[in-house]
């Protein structure tokens, strides 16, 4: 199946979102660029936006509906370290995309509340992450979350691509990132729940493009 077809079916499953479907694509987008030129991914959200950014990280980071096979030559390099343990590992490990959730290092992240500012937690480890050529994804329902947004200004002034993923009118998200997908709905709930299946998209678009 080519990435498109992904786009194109999720549309059919989930008309409510043919709205946002350029929006979705010109995320991806952005996201092969990186990829392409060995780029990395961070996320941020609070509450079941945290939740999500994890859930986007375990979806890049391993198979999701392919098995991500390491290459002849990786497999071999690892048979020459070790032949029982590099055995094992060539058959086990899997290909992945490199993305790391901001909200799963507590205790970096309660020092930095502690000793300075706990809004602008996820700005510091944007700031300590990111390259040029990165990507920032902030997912907020209401778009204005103010951690998301001082990551988000962090991420810009690095030179990094950024992503709004948002509900509502997008907030100052919509305003600010680079392209933002604004589902059409403006209760939290259903706001995420919505979430889901867009980001679930953009990872199938990116593992088919890239494995």
């Amino acid at each position: 199946m080519e990435s498109m077809n992904y786009l194109e079916e999720l549309i059919e499953r989930y008309p409510v979102l043919a709205c946002v479907k350029s929006q979705i694509r010109e995320a991806y987008e952005i996201l092969v660029t990186c990829y392409e030129n060995g780029g990395k991914l961070l996320i941020a959200g609070n509450g079941g936006s945290c939740a999500d950014a994890e859930h986007i990280v375990g979806e890049l980071m391993k198979g999701f509906v392919k098995r991500r096979a390491v290459s002849e030559d990786f497999a071999r390099k690892l048979l020459e370290v070790d032949p029982k343990f590099g055995k094992e590992l060539g058959e086990k490990l899997q290909g992945g995309l490199p993305a790391i959730a901001l909200t799963g290092h507590p205790s970096l992240s309660t020092a930095y509340l502690n000793d300075v500012d706990g809004e602008l937690i996820y700005a510091q480890q944007t700031y300590g992450y990111g390259k040029k050529g990165d990507v920032f994804l902030g997912i907020s329902t209401s778009g204005n979350a103010k951690n998301i947004m001082y990551a988000m200004t962090a991420a810009k002034a690095i030179g990094m691509k950024t992503i709004g993923l948002s509900g509502k009118d997008g907030g100052h998200l919509k305003m600010t990132a680079d392209v933002t997908v604004v589902v059409p709905e403006t209760e939290t709930f259903k706001i995420q729940e919505l979430h889901l299946p867009v980001y679930h998209v953009l990872c199938l678009m990116l593992e088919e493009r890239f494995f």
